[in-house]
C-alpha cells in the first residue's frame, strides 16, 4: 500500500490562480470558429462571440488569457484590428501559413475577457515592431486621460481604459520573435520596456521572454541592468511520445518524464533570477505555453488534436508540479485554448465539447488561492519509462498535490494513478489535522485512449468517488489511469 503523509504546517506558497491559465493564438480555428463567430452568425453569440466556449471558460474560473500570440504576435500589429471591420486590412499569417482577416482585433479580445471572466494578458510585438508601437498599444488600451489615442480607444465603443496588467515583451525572441541571442534580446527587453509603465495609467507587469535552458536566462539576465525593470521570466514546455490515440503503454509511461520537465526548467528559471535579482522584489517565473502537441498536429491541420485521458492526466501531473512551486510560479497558460494542441475544448460549427483535458482543469481549480503544503510519498509502485533523451527512470504510478484554505478548515487534495492495469491503495496520513468528512470526484474512462468527440461528448468526465475518512486517515483505491480529487473538511 502507497503511504502519504500530508503535512498541514509546512506551506509551501500560496497557489495563485494564475497558475490555471489559458492561452489564445491566431492559429488554426482557435480564435475564428473556436472564440468568435461574427454577429451575424447562426451560433449563438454575443458580440460575435461564441457564447459556449466563452461560458466553457467562465465555468473554469479561468484566471487570465494569453493573446495574440505565440508567434502570431511578433508580426502582428495593433492597429490592423481597429475600427469597421469591413474596412480591417487583410494580412499574411506569417508563421501559419494563411491569411488573418483582422475582425478579432484588441477591442474582441477585451470583450472576451470580460465574458469569460479573465484577466487579459497582451503579448506585444519585438520581432517585427518598434518600442514606440508597444507603448502606443499600452497607451491606447490604459490610458484614463485624453491623449489622442485614449480618444480614439474612446471612439471605437470603450470610453474606459482596459487597465490590462500583464505584458509580455515579445515571444520566443529566441526564434520565431526575431532569432535574437540572449545578449541581443537582453538589450531590445529594456529598451522597449523603457518606454511602456510611463503610458498605463494603472499598474502594468512586465514579462520577458526566456528559453528552458539556463544558459540562455543567465545571458539575458546578466545583461538588462536595472532588474526594475522586469516582472515575471517565461518559458515553454511542450512534449509528445506517439500518436494522439493511437500509442503504447510504453508511450503512455514515456510522455509523463518529458512532461515533468517543466519542474526543472522552473527550477532553473527561478535560480537564474535569484542568481541576478539584488532588488528585493520577487520576480516571478511564468511557463506561457505548455502542454502536449502530438505529431500529427501540423499546419495542415491547423494544429488540431484529439484529446485524450492520457493528456488529461499528464496534465494533472504538470499542476501537480505547478502547486510544489508555488512559491516562484507566478503564471501559467496552457496551449491553447480551443480546437489547437491541448485545448480545453473543440468545436464543429454549432457543436461544442469539453476535452478531458478541461475536466483535469476543473478538478484542480479547488487549489486556486489555497496555500500548497507539503506531501511525502512511500512505498509508491514505478514503472519503468524513458525520458526524451532515452535515459530510463523509474516513474511512480501516484502524483499528488494538496493545499488548504485561506481559514484553515478545507483540504484539497488530487490524486493520480498512472499505472494502466493495477489500481493503488493509498492510506493517506494527515500530519497536524483530523477530518471530519470527505467528498471527491474521479476523472477516468475504460481506456485512456477515450476521447470526447461531437458524436460523444461526455465519454470521458469526472464522476462520484468514495473516499474513506476517519481521524487522521484516509483511504482510498484509485483505479488504473485515474485521476481523483477530494475536498476534505477539517477538524
Amino acid at each position: 500500500m502507497a503511504k502519504l503523509t500530508i503535512r498541514l504546517e509546512d506551506r509551501l506558497g500560496t497557489i495563485s490562480p494564475m497558475l490555471y491559465g489559458h492561452f489564445a493564438e491566431h492559429l488554426g480555428r482557435c480564435i475564428y470558429e473556436g472564440f468568435w463567430v461574427g454577429e451575424g452568425s447562426p451560433i449563438p453569440n454575443t458580440r460575435g462571440i461564441r457564447n459556449d466556449t466563452a461560458a466553457a471558460l467562465r465555468r473554469l474560473r479561468a484566471p487570465v488569457l494569453r493573446w495574440p500570440g505565440g508567434c502570431f504576435a511578433d508580426d502582428y500589429h495593433w492597429r490592423d484590428g481597429l475600427g469597421p471591420r469591413d474596412a480591417r486590412p487583410r494580412r499574411v499569417n506569417l508563421w501559419w501559413h494563411a491569411e488573418e482577416a483582422n475582425h478579432f482585433g484588441t477591442h474582441e479580445f477585451i470583450d472576451l475577457c470580460r465574458q469569460a471572466g479573465a484577466a487579459p494578458y497582451i503579448c506585444l510585438n519585438v520581432g517585427s515592431g518598434t518600442p514606440e508601437e508597444a507603448a502606443a498599444w499600452v497607451e491606447y488600451c490604459n490610458w484614463a486621460g485624453n491623449t489622442a489615442r485614449s480618444a480614439e480607444r474612446a471612439a471605437n465603443g470603450s470610453p474606459e481604459p482596459f487597465a490590462v496588467k500583464y505584458w509580455g515583451v515579445g515571444n520566443e525572441n529566441w526564434g520565431c520573435g526575431g532569432r535574437f541571442y540572449p545578449d541581443d534580446y537582453a538589450r531590445e527587453y529594456r529598451r522597449f520596456a523603457c518606454y511602456l509603465r510611463g503610458r498605463s495609467s494603472s499598474p502594468i507587469e512586465l514579462i520577458a521572454c526566456g528559453h528552458n535552458t539556463p544558459d540562455w536566462n543567465r545571458r539575458f539576465l546578466e545583461t538588462p541592468g536595472d532588474m526594475r525593470m522586469l516582472d515575471h521570466l517565461s518559458v515553454h514546455r511542450y512534449y509528445n511520445c506517439g500518436h494522439a490515440t493511437e500509442f503504447t503503454d510504453t508511450e503512455c509511461y514515456n510522455l509523463y518524464p518529458r512532461a515533468l520537465q517543466v519542474e526543472q526548467d522552473i527550477t532553473e528559471a527561478a535560480t537564474a533570477i535569484a542568481l541576478y535579482n539584488r532588488t528585493g522584489r520577487k520576480i516571478g517565473v511564468i511557463v506561457d505555453e505548455w502542454g502536449v502537441w502530438h505529431p500529427e498536429a501540423g499546419n495542415a491541420t491547423g494544429l488540431y488534436q484529439r484529446n485524450t485521458l492520457r493528456d488529461a492526466l499528464v496534465a494533472a501531473a504538470v499542476f501537480d508540479a505547478f502547486n510544489r512551486h508555488a512559491d516562484a510560479l507566478t503564471m501559467a497558460n496552457i496551449a491553447q485554448t480551443i480546437n489547437v494542441l491541448q485545448c480545453v475544448a473543440q468545436t464543429q460549427e454549432e457543436k461544442m465539447w469539453l476535452t478531458p483535458t478541461y475536466h483535469a482543469f476543473d478538478l484542480y481549480k479547488e487549489h486556486m488561492g489555497n496555500a500548497s503544503v507539503r506531501v511525502e510519498m512511500a512505498d509508491v509502485p514505478t514503472v519503468e519509462a524513458r525520458k526524451g533523451d532515452g535515459a530510463a527512470v523509474q516513474l511512480p504510478v501516484l502524483s499528488a498535490s494538496a493545499s488548504v484554505s485561506p481559514e484553515g478548515k478545507t483540504l484539497i487534495l488530487t490524486l493520480q494513478n498512472s499505472h494502466l492495469t493495477e489500481p493503488c491503495d493509498v492510506a493517506i496520513r494527515l500530519r497536524d489535522g483530523a477530518a471530519l468528512k470527505a467528498a471527491a470526484k474521479v476523472l477516468t474512462a475504460k481506456d485512456v485512449r477515450d476521447h470526447n468527440g461531437p458524436e460523444a461528448p461526455h465519454k470521458v468526465r469526472p464522476r462520484r468517488f468514495e473516499l474513506g475518512a476517519k481521524g487522521s486517515t484516509l483511504r482510498a483505491t484509485i483505479p488504473p489511469h485515474a485521476l481523483v480529487c477530494a475536498r476534505v473538511a477539517l477538524r
